[in-house]
């Protein structure tokens, strides 16, 4: 713990992530419009007292829209991240617990996943579900968990020749027990950082699916959204795609530097040297 804390860019990364997630949850508190509030009176307004980041085309807040656009994409990125976790831990744990034929079957089925871009998968699964939240969702993880596959099977593999596991098979416990209750509570280390690498990962392959206009469709917004309709208007309303872009950048980069702090956190060949 004491590593983390003596990262400073982790530690506010974790500050900045924290502040911007009670501000999309308190976000009627801290905007007294709706993301979805029109007034074509005050259509396209620079930033002012009123508006700080100014109207939209449709004389919408554009800080209203970015703090709920917020909560799409913080959303989209937690649980499309932790789902994939979930089928990563139980494709990978199985293929490298038991190996031979099951391990060769499970990993042809990663290999499969691997041979088209993630992002082209994304989008044909976008193409054949339709727009939406939920098919949103079911594209990042059907694309997300292949990684966390490979990551805990590498890990498992080498986790059952130790020697706490023949321990625990000499005195009787059966395969899920010694996987689930000796085996993946030692990985949780790693798992943990690659599921924190992961989240951006998402948030930005949702910000870039709702800018090809393949993502959320109004009035529900998230970064990608807002960047989609900025870009319309970049050359004369330019504010209109930096504060969402800020927005994005910044909350990518804060996620990537919460990863290697956690990283260097669990890593214990770093706590040796230290």
């Amino acid at each position: 713990m004491k590593r983390f804390i003596k990262n400073k860019m982790a530690v506010v990364s974790l500050f900045f992530l924290t502040l911007l997630s009670l501000a999309a949850i308190c976000a009627p508190l801290l905007t007294k419009y709706s993301y979805e509030e029109q007034n074509i009176e005050e259509r396209l307004q620079s930033p002012s007292l009123k508006h700080p980041m100014g109207t939209d085309s449709l004389g919408r807040d554009q800080w209203s829209r970015i703090l709920y656009g917020a909560r799409v994409s913080l959303l989209v990125g937690i649980i499309t991240a932790f789902a994939s976790l979930l089928v990563g831990i139980a494709v990978g744990s199985i293929a490298g617990y038991y190996g031979g034929f099951i391990d060769g079957f499970l990993m042809r089925i990663v290999d499969l996943f691997y041979i088209f871009p993630s992002m082209l998968t994304a989008i044909l699964v976008m193409v054949v579900l339709g727009q939406g939240f939920h098919s949103i969702l079911l594209a990042l993880v059907l694309v997300g968990w292949v990684n966390l596959a490979r990551l805990v099977r590498g890990q498992v593999l080498q986790a059952k020749l130790n020697t706490y596991v023949e321990a625990a098979r000499s005195l009787g416990v059966k395969d899920f027990g010694i996987l689930f209750r000796h085996i993946l509570p030692n990985l949780l280390g790693p798992i943990f950082v690659a599921t924190t690498y992961q989240i951006p990962t998402n948030i930005m392959a949702e910000s870039f699916l709702s800018f090809l206009g393949l993502g959320l469709q109004p009035p529900l917004s998230s970064w990608g959204t807002l960047a989609n309709e900025g870009w319309r208007a970049m050359q004369s309303y330019p504010y209109l795609i930096l504060a969402p872009g800020a927005f994005l950048f910044f909350s990518l980069m804060a996620f990537q530097l919460l990863g290697d702090g956690l990283r260097d956190l669990f890593d214990p060949f770093s706590q040796v040297r230290d």
